[in-house]
């Protein structure tokens, strides 16, 4: 552990790291040129394709929506204050359309994933479709030797 104390950046400052980041700066870069530990912006990132700026201002502890949060997903605990200069992402132009592009991404990706399981599965269903049917027991693959 180092013994340099932990900073605490402003959710405006997190949003213009994170927008950088997407306007195509190269994430290495950033982290060199702000001293700022490349883990920790992509965690900022992460956080911010999933919830947008709230994301970027979630305090430490369990995330929205685990179990024992008693705050649904994508939502603000209600006793936690919004940090100062931060606009909700309603107010902000484009706010809301940015955050559905996002989720669209997102449940895309989602889709993708499963139609690659199905995919998988229908090829396997049809493998044992096709698979010759023998009274015989399948062959181990362990050794006869002891």
């Amino acid at each position: 552990m180092s013994n340099q104390p932990q900073r605490a950046f402003s959710t405006a400052f997190k949003e213009s790291v994170v927008l950088r980041l997407r306007a195509g700066e190269r994430l290495g870069a950033v982290a060199d040129e702000l001293g700022i530990r490349r883990k920790l912006l992509y965690e900022w990132r992460d956080a911010y394709r999933k919830l947008g700026v709230a994301g970027l201002n979630r305090k430490r502890g369990p995330k929205p929506g685990s179990k024992g949060s008693g705050s649904p997903p994508g939502r603000a605990s209600p006793g936690t204050p919004p940090s100062p200069g931060s606009a909700p992402v309603a107010a902000r132009p484009g706010g809301e359309l940015a955050q559905a592009k996002a989720r669209i991404a997102e449940l895309e990706r989602v889709i993708g994933r499963q139609q690659v399981d199905l995919d998988f599965f229908r090829r396997a269903l049809r493998l044992m479709d096709a698979a010759p049917q023998s009274g015989i027991a399948p062959t181990s693959t362990r050794s006869s030797k002891r």
